[in-house]
This record gives C-alpha cells, sequence and structure tokens, in this order.
C-alpha cells in the first residue's frame, strides 16, 4: 500500500479522538504492561529506561518460512495476512514492546509488509502506548542519505525506537541519532512526519514536540537502540557507548557467533566460545562504564544468567516459549 495512501487514511482528526478513547478504554479493560502504560512519558518505554527496569519484548509475529526448494506441508495452515499478525500481535499484552527486523535485509520489501502490518494494529489506538514498535534499520555508513530517508520513513509509521546495526564508530551512530532529530533539535530528520501523530493518537503539533530524542531531549519520547555485532565494533565500543544519545547498546550475540567461528579441517564451523563471550562482556562493561543500559536477544535459557550479569533489555522470538521467557524474566525482575 502507497504509504501517501495509508497517511490519508489515518490523519483525520476523528481518527485521532477515536485512538484516544480507545486506547484510554483498552488500558482500563486489559491486564499486562502494554495496556497499562501511565507513566510520565507518552511512552512506555522511556519510562522504564529512566527508572532503570528490566524491559522484554517480542519480535513481531511472522509467517514460519520454508527452506529453498522445500514445498509447505500438505496439511499446513494458509499463511497469515500481516492483518491477521497484527491481531496476533495486539492479542499478547505482557511485553514491553514489539520489535520488527524485517526492514534490516531488503529494506524495500520488509517496508511494504511493515506498513501492512501498522495499518492492522492501528485500531488499537495510539500505538505508542499500547504496543510501542522497535525497528531496525539498515547500516548507516554505506549511504548516509538513504539512511536518513529510511529512518524517517520509518518514523513516520509510528515507530517509537529505532535499532542501528552493525555500527563500527561513534561517528556513525552521531550521524544517526541526528536521523532521528527534526531540524528544529539540531537534527536531519524531514519536517514530514507522515501518519505517525495519528497513530501515537495526537496532532501534528503534539507529536512534533514529543518525537524527540530520549535521553538527549528528558522530554523526548523516541529511543535509539545500537547494536555492536563486528570486530571493528567492538575494538570502538567504548566510544561508542560514551556518544550521548543512545538509549540502549546491545551485543549483536547472533552475528557476533559467526564472526568469532572458523572452519576445521573437516570443514565444520567451530565456535570460538571464549572469545564471543568476550565480545559480549566487552560491550556490558561499556554499557556499565557509560551508564547505558544493555541489551541482548534472550532466551528461556539464559535470560536469567544476563539478568544476574547486567543486562537489563531484552529482545525475544515470538511465541510460547519466548512469552514463558518474558514471564520468568519479570518474575525474576520483580515485576
Amino acid at each position: 500500500m502507497p504509504l501517501a495512501n495509508f497517511a490519508s487514511t489515518f490523519t483525520s482528526m476523528e481518527f485521532s479522538v477515536r485512538a484516544r478513547w480507545i486506547v484510554t478504554l483498552a488500558s482500563l479493560a486489559m491486564p499486562g504492561s502494554m495496556a497499562m502504560a501511565q507513566g510520565k512519558h507518552v511512552n512506555p518505554l522511556v519510562d522504564l529506561l529512566e527508572q532503570k527496569k528490566p524491559v522484554f519484548g517480542l519480535y513481531a509475529p511472522a509467517n514460519p518460512r520454508s527452506r529453498p526448494g522445500q514445498s509447505a506441508p500438505a496439511n499446513a495452515p494458509a499463511p497469515k495476512t500481516q492483518a491477521q499478525l497484527a491481531q496476533d500481535a495486539l492479542a499478547y499484552t505482557n511485553g514491553d514492546y514489539i520489535f520488527d527486523g524485517s526492514m534490516e535485509g531488503n529494506f524495500d520489501a520488509g517496508y511494504a509488509s511493515f506498513s501492512e502490518f501498522v495499518k492492522g494494529m492501528a485500531p488499537s489506538g495510539a500505538l505508542v502506548r499500547s504496543h510501542p514498535l522497535v525497528v531496525k534499520v539498515p547500516e548507516i555508513a554505506p549511504n548516509a542519505e538513504r539512511a536518513r530517508e529510511r529512518i524517517g520513513k520509518q518514523l513516520n509509521l509510528g515507530a517509537s525506537a529505532v535499532v542501528f546495526v552493525s555500527v563500527e564508530s561513534a561517528d556513525e551512530v552521531k550521524q544517526g541519532l541526528a536521523m532521528m532529530r527534526f531540524k528544529s533539535r539540531g537534527g536531519t530528520r524531514s519536517d514530514d512526519v507522515g501518519s505517525a501523530p495519528a497513530l501515537w493518537g495526537m496532532s501534528e503539533k503534539e507529536y512534533k514536540e514529543k518525537a524527540d530524542l530520549w535521553p538527549l531531549n528528558p522530554r523526548g519520547e523516541i529511543v535509539n537502540w545500537t547494536i555492536v555485532e563486528t570486530k571493528e565494533g567492538i575494538a570502538n565500543v567504548r566510544e561508542i557507548a560514551a556518544v550521548k544519545g543512545i538509549g540502549v547498546l546491545f551485543p549483536g550475540a547472533g552475528t557476533l557467533r559467526g564472526v568469532y567461528s572458523s572452519t576445521d579441517a573437516t570443514g565444520k564451523r567451530v565456535l570460538d566460545e571464549a572469545a564471543w563471550e568476550a565480545s559480549i562482556q566487552q560491550v556490558l562493561a561499556a554499557c556499565k562504564e557509560f551508564k547505558v543500559a544493555c541489551g541482548y536477544p534472550a532466551t528461556l535459557n539464559d535470560i536469567e544468567l544476563r539478568m544476574k550479569q547486567g543486562f537489563s533489555v531484552f529482545v525475544i522470538g515470538w511465541g510460547e516459549p519466548g512469552m514463558k521467557t518474558i514471564e520468568l524474566g519479570k518474575k525474576v525482575a520483580g515485576r
């Protein structure tokens, strides 16, 4: 669906009024952290980060992927539409956000699907309060102008946080952070706001006042997450962590497994587990030194360990195991 058409669908005053009523009623009727966001900020992620509380979220639901050359079983259920997947996401209210990584690879294809997904979630009201959206953007370094355009598109679809991947330098982060801020705030983001105000349940004026980068602006409602997942990024992690404006810093644990793996004489890939774990701990140490929340892609098997180590923001796979992981994490955190 073209963005212009999508934006025109949701920019009326009626939608904004309806969104406010729906999200108010939802907060009274629905249990769970997503429905109960009544803190100081519009974006509940900011409240949790300010209070230094652990944060838990799931990847957006998606259809199972089939392997190349492999057809789906005859009795397999039909793939769900993005609208149906959005309803699945809305039905789950015990997480703090919904994470989408589909735009990291093929941005255009991922953005088209994500636009439909957001459209399916729109009837929930103000998404920034009920189900904050956290999205990955492709690497900034190769083409800064293209990165600025992509980040603007994501924010215009109501994203509450943008995740930078494969970051290798402090300058790269600084460029990206500027792309998340309007020019009136010293950034490079276009004044176009797309559908974001309606999806946040407010006027364009209100949105522009609130949609600034936290913690650079203590009253801001948009957060940056930065992922370090290369040897060069690990080498520069202290300089990266020192950049003011990063809300959460992550070691890209999955990618780093490949970075610290080699091929043995039999052709088998072998992980240097000590080096891999050391890279993770190096990121955590930088987070602690510069007082930045540290994130990790946790599972049921390791979330307690990572919480004890000091990680506090967790991205977890969609599904029953992921939901059990959040239950365990919240229990450990006393939330």
